[in-house]
């Protein structure tokens, strides 16, 4: 009965080796480097969050669809980030808000992001896309200097 309720010297040692955190390898993540941006293709976004819970890092999500121009993409991501409200709402704001502060804030356990529908509008043109998503690149350089995972998976409109 006793060892119903309790258990073995073997069995304790066997649990306590268990990591606390899955490796990367046991994820929809394995095979995806470290620090990118990439196209979310066969990826759910339920799915990434679960994988970002499990791996204790941060999950960042913006759905931009009701988005028509550059403002209301920076709106919509300060929103849904819950960026500070001194965010200047530009490009160079949300590149600063995404990295400087919260790198001094304390050690990061890494990024989960996802930009789901980025418009395609005449306000929000391809230029602009691709101004946004370099934001990421650049933000997935800043915390790759820094040995932190940043992986970012976005999708059109």
């Amino acid at each position: 009965m006793k060892r119903d309720l309790f258990l073995t010297a073997m069995e304790r040692d066997a649990e306590m080796d268990k990591p606390l955190r899955p490796d990367i390898s046991d994820t929809p993540l394995k095979g995806v480097r470290s620090n990118i941006v990439q196209s979310i293709r066969a990826f759910r976004v339920q799915d990434l969050q679960d994988t970002a819970r499990a791996l204790g890092h941060h999950f960042l999500y913006a759905n931009l669809a009701a988005a028509q121009s550059k403002q209301d993409v920076l709106d919509l991501i300060a929103q849904q980030f819950i960026l500070p409200a001194h965010f200047g709402k530009n490009f160079d704001a949300l590149y600063d808000c995404m990295t400087d502060p919260v790198h001094k804030s304390g050690p990061q356990p890494g990024f989960v992001v996802v930009l789901e529908q980025i418009p395609a509008t005449a306000k929000f043109d391809k230029e602009a896309r691709e101004q946004l998503l370099d934001i990421f690149r650049d933000t997935a350089d800043y915390w790759g200097d820094r040995k932190i995972p940043f992986r970012c998976f976005y999708s059109f409109l």
